[in-house]
């Protein structure tokens, strides 16, 4: 004779189905009982993932703050300031924004009459770059250069900026054709 598992007329109140003298047939037991069980469940991962170090300083280890309370914490609102600052460092953006305040600052640093004749352009690897409007104005930058960058690095740092270079104004080209001369005299300086 082959085995066979007998079902039981009765549910019992081990089995999955068993229903309590006292149900209430529009379900709402059953919907508070299954929503508590899956609240508990999704909250104790949050719980767990709680350390040591998430507490404040005088806390004691069994007691968890349920709010930030008295105690400084990273859940406490903070400053624009404070956060700017931490977002500024936490991805290296200090010199960067220095040399950036001095292009703002430009004619306050090298002084009003130079700064309407030169701007600075880009700065790379120590590197800043500055444009005039003449080729005067680009032999006047050069000899003012050594003052400029000791200027620059009491501002900025020490070794921030370490070669100031200049370029004059855009010049047209006067080579017209594929071909042309070489160590030939050219336009002359007829810009400045």
């Amino acid at each position: 004779m082959a085995d066979s598992v007998e079902t039981p007329d009765e549910p019992t109140p081990d089995s999955t189905f068993w229903v309590s003298p006292d149900h209430d047939d529009t379900g709402l037991d059953l919907a508070r009982s299954i929503a508590k069980s899956v609240a508990g469940s999704a909250l104790s991962p949050a719980r767990k993932k709680r350390r040591r170090r998430d507490l404040p300083e005088g806390m004691p280890r069994g007691r968890r703050p349920k709010s930030s309370g008295a105690f400084p914490d990273e859940r406490d609102p903070q400053t624009l300031d404070t956060t700017l600052g931490r977002l500024v460092s936490d991805h290296g953006w200090a010199l960067d924004l220095k040399v950036h305040g001095v292009f703002g600052r430009w004619a306050s640093i090298v002084g009003d009459e130079v700064a309407q004749h030169c701007t600075p352009t880009t700065y790379a690897d120590g590197r800043l770059t500055v444009r005039t409007d003449s080729t005067a104005w680009a032999t006047q930058l050069r000899l003012l250069a050594p003052t400029l960058v000791r200027r620059l690095n009491e501002d900025l740092g020490h070794g921030a900026v370490t070669l100031i270079e200049v370029e004059g104004p855009n010049l047209p080209s006067w080579k017209k054709g594929r071909l042309g001369v070489r160590d030939g005299r050219g336009p002359r300086d007829t810009y400045g």
